[in-house]
């Protein structure tokens, strides 16, 4: 099984806003920045996780990203989703032939999902916290002109 760089950065970006963002918006910049991204493509993805519901946009001074829900209610499982489509992606599947166990790649997305959707965001940062992961600044910067 292999996880995509996107599906990576996805997790990094949410996970960055549950544990560093608090409830102001976060800039893409600062999160691209903290989790060492490329930028435009975070922004990408952060759009994908926007459409999916997971993430709110706020423009403007100030602007950036916010989670649309608790880090609680946010599970791997739903990243993954939202950046792949599915948990598990089996090419060139048919139908039950012979002596064929098809059956085992919905076993095993199914088993997959339960897994990945165990896992929130709230117990990533929490993960994060014993093991000495610093937080950002929590207060956000300011401009002076």
């Amino acid at each position: 099984m292999r996880i995509t760089r996107q599906v990576r950065y996805a997790v990094y970006g949410l996970f960055d806003l549950a544990y560093s963002g608090e409830d102001h918006p976060v800039a893409v910049q600062e999160i691209a920045r903290r989790q060492r991204v490329p930028t435009r493509y975070l922004e990408q993805i952060l759009q994908r996780l926007r459409r999916a519901g997971l993430v709110e946009s706020k423009r403007g001074p100030g602007g950036g990203y916010v989670l649309a829900r608790s880090p609680g209610e946010v599970t791997l499982a739903d990243i993954v989703v939202a950046v792949e489509g599915s948990v598990l992606e089996v090419a060139d599947v048919g139908p039950e032939v012979g002596e064929r166990p098809e059956f085992v790649w919905l076993l095993m997305e199914t088993t997959i999902g339960e897994v990945l959707g165990s896992i929130s965001l709230a117990e990533l940062c929490r993960e994060a916290a014993q093991r000495g992961v610093p937080r950002a600044d929590s207060e956000p910067a300011m401009y002076h002109i």
